[in-house]
């Protein structure tokens, strides 16, 4: 989708003769000005902060689903360095020691499994995007639009951490049985301990999944928020179009 020009893993260079048009700095002029007009002639309709609210409503949900949409599907963990899961730092000595004896290839299928358990739970965050954005007020969009690079983001995670971690703790629980997550990491475990003189290791792959699937969310959703911020690309709704067209 052009509204959104990022690619899976790519980084995100904001060029400042595009920043001048962004999405965001229209909308601060048009809640300044009061009228709908800015001085680049941006907008010649009347509209309201509350019109002007929708508008930047409408921008993060088509982010936020470019997320949930680049990341919940296979390899979207997996395949991306900057947010693909590792073993928990508990089982990496078990993955030293397996190597040793030429069974690495268990640590790593182990690790790709919690890579696609996070891929499985991604597509339950939406809704919960959807649902705070939906609940965002007049001043909460003001407050975006006049805060920080990261303010939206910011705003997502105060407010949809803890619904998300409940949202996704089950899904993310059954996502480990069902891509063999919990039988590679007991066949690995059975192994290691097989090794003389070994020391103890465990890890909650329920909890560390979820908070590595989190942290790739919110990851992309930063990102996601540089391109509203600084890209003035196609605007393919038509409350987009209404708020912040040419």
């Amino acid at each position: 989708m052009a509204f959104f020009a990022l690619s899976l893993g790519a980084s995100f260079s904001p060029d400042p003769a595009l920043a001048q048009g962004s999405l965001f700095d229209k909308a601060k002029d048009l809640l300044k000005s009061g009228d709908g007009e800015t001085a680049g002639g941006l907008s010649s309709t009347s509209l309201s902060s509350a019109e002007i609210g929708d508008g930047l409503r409408e921008a993060l949900k088509v982010g936020t689903e470019r997320v949930v949409g680049l990341l919940g599907q296979t390899d979207g963990f997996n395949a991306d360095p900057d947010i693909h899961i590792p073993l928990p730092d508990s089982l990496q000595k078990v993955q030293k020691a397996l190597q040793t004896v030429g069974m690495s290839d268990l640590a790593d299928d182990l690790e790709l499994r919690l890579n696609r358990a996070a891929e499985e739970a991604t597509p339950q965050a939406k809704q919960i995007f959807w649902d705070a954005i939906s609940e965002m007020s007049v001043e909460d969009a003001e407050g975006i639009l006049n805060g920080p690079e990261d303010a939206a983001t910011r705003y997502f995670q105060d407010k949809m951490t803890p619904p998300l971690s409940d949202a996704m703790r089950p899904v993310v629980d059954n996502s480990l049985a069902e891509v063999g997550a919990i039988a590679a990491y007991d066949n690995m475990m059975g192994e290691y301990r097989a090794l003389p003189l070994v020391p103890d290791a465990k890890a909650d792959l329920t909890d560390y999944a979820l908070e590595q699937a989190l942290d790739g969310l919110f990851t992309y959703v930063a990102r996601e928020e540089a391109a509203i911020r600084s890209d003035p690309a196609k605007r393919t709704t038509e409350i987009l179009q209404k708020v912040f067209g040419e």
